[in-house]
């Protein structure tokens, strides 16, 4: 007899290998924290038990994955694992032209040098940080177009990474020929991980185009919103992932995407384009700054984990997995009465850091607070998505503009933790939560001019009073 169907939704993979996490004390936390400059990501990782910073790179890649970077050509010039590799994505995609690059913010960088931003604007659903620094420091403007849903924390509303198409359709209009070029984000990281509907990715589309604006996706979680499309979308849930995913990228001229997340990889990128005489110029930068169009900065072993990784991200017992992984947690929280980002994305649990600490004004970075708070506590590290990574420097002193969302993101790398880290990671978060009216703010001491939050030194406010 076959069993009943459970509830509980297990790893859908045995262990091989294992790595020893590091533990340290209290005190140890608490030097190692002042000596990083308050910053979690000038942390060493040897001092971090479980690290959610980021899902990017960070995952552990599979045996399938690991036979195939012993059969990587290493030719410098027409290797055979790019061959392979552009055979999966151009199936995936439908992209004639696939190049590779070291990671995303390299494919970013050559799509926007390419489309010639300087002087104009890239109309997005959100950029993310990488992707907003490229256009800027290209000469261009990165403006945020996502619905009202997508800046209230508290929404429920399912596709809250959606395209504001009134205000879309708006831009296109009255600014068509400052525009270059229009980004859809999928899944919508800066905005909570949120997704992008099916249909809402055929209006942006079709918008683009009457105006006669090319559209392309920052696919790096490509997968996870195909996913949450499957589960969320009306007449989606008998499809594929896979057959989700190849209807988003019909709709669109090309993609970037940091093959660190839905590549299930730990280094890589990727830029695929429709256009042959925009692809000849991005070939053209590639050679100048990454390397041979068929390596793209890239060993041929890390090409050939590719390919294998892009089929392994759309199996559905995976996604299942994952998604599940990012509600069980979600959950855990939200019993305790913490204010989170709504509803749980596909790749993190974003904590809403502003009603966590609402003594705490946003010059003060509530984020900052929690990222180390959670450091301190159990050692675990979180990142910051709010002022110090999305604000703007004030001129001449003036304090910091403000970024609209003061958010904490829980990143789950991919295959690496089971539910009792997460167990573990929950019992931490809540004592971090019941400890939050103690908490203090933090200013900033030293920044740098581009993506700050990496490399920022800060103090704490009392410290610097």
């Amino acid at each position: 007899m076959d069993m009943p169907l459970t509830r509980s939704v297990m790893e859908p993979f045995r262990i091989k290998v294992t790595e020893p996490l590091p533990f340290t004390t209290a005190t140890q936390r608490r030097e190692l924290l002042r000596q990083a400059r308050y910053n979690v990501f000038l942390l060493h990782g040897s001092h971090v038990t479980m690290d959610l910073l980021t899902d990017s790179g960070t995952g552990a890649m599979s045996a399938a994955q690991w036979a195939a970077m012993m059969t990587g050509d290493e030719t410098y010039a027409g290797s055979e694992s790019f061959f392979q590799l552009e055979r999966v994505v151009q199936d995936l995609s439908g992209m004639p032209h696939v190049i590779p690059t070291h990671q995303g913010r390299a494919a970013e960088h050559i799509l926007f040098a390419a489309a010639n931003v300087a002087g104009r604007t890239v109309l997005a659903n959100t950029h993310f940080d990488t992707t907003r620094a490229n256009v800027e420091y290209l000469g261009g403007t990165a403006l945020d177009l996502v619905i009202p849903q997508g800046r209230d924390p508290a929404s429920e509303h399912p596709f809250k990474g959606n395209m504001d198409l009134a205000a879309l359709k708006r831009h296109l209009h009255e600014g068509k020929d400052r525009v270059a070029l229009v980004l859809v984000t999928v899944t919508n990281n800066a905005g909570g991980g949120q997704p992008v509907s099916l249909e809402n990715l055929r209006q942006t589309a079709a918008l683009a185009r009457a105006h006669g604006k090319p559209v392309y996706l920052d696919a790096a979680r490509f997968a996870e919103n195909a996913w949450l499309i499957k589960e969320r979308e009306g007449g989606q849930s008998g499809r594929s992932p896979a057959e989700i995913a190849r209807e988003m990228f019909s709709l669109v001229d090309g993609f970037t995407m940091s093959c660190k997340k839905d590549g299930m990889v730990n280094i890589g990128g990727l830029l695929c384009l429709r256009d042959a005489e925009l692809a000849d110029q991005a070939r053209s930068l590639l050679i100048l700054t990454e390397g041979f169009p068929t390596y793209g900065g890239l060993a041929g072993r890390d090409l050939a984990a590719l390919a294998v990784g892009l089929g392994e991200a759309l199996d559905e017992n995976y996604l299942r997995y994952r998604a599940a992984s990012i509600r069980y947690l979600y959950r855990a929280l939200d019993a305790l009465g913490m204010p989170l980002m709504r509803p749980p994305g596909g790749h993190a649990v974003y904590i809403d850091a502003a009603r966590m600490y609402p003594h705490i004004p946003p010059a003060q970075l509530p984020g900052v607070t929690l990222t180390n708070e959670l450091y301190l506590a159990g050692g675990v590290r979180a990142v910051e998505v709010g002022t110090l990574m999305f604000g703007r420097p004030g001129a001449d002193g003036a304090p910091d503009t403000c970024a609209p969302l003061e958010l904490v993101r829980l990143a789950f790398p991919r295959r690496t933790y089971t539910q009792s880290h997460v167990d573990w990671l929950g019992e931490v978060i809540a004592h971090v939560w019941q400890n939050r009216h103690q908490a203090a703010g933090y200013r900033i001491a030293r920044q740098g001019r581009l993506l700050r939050a990496f490399t920022a030194h800060l103090e704490p406010v009392q410290a610097a009073s």
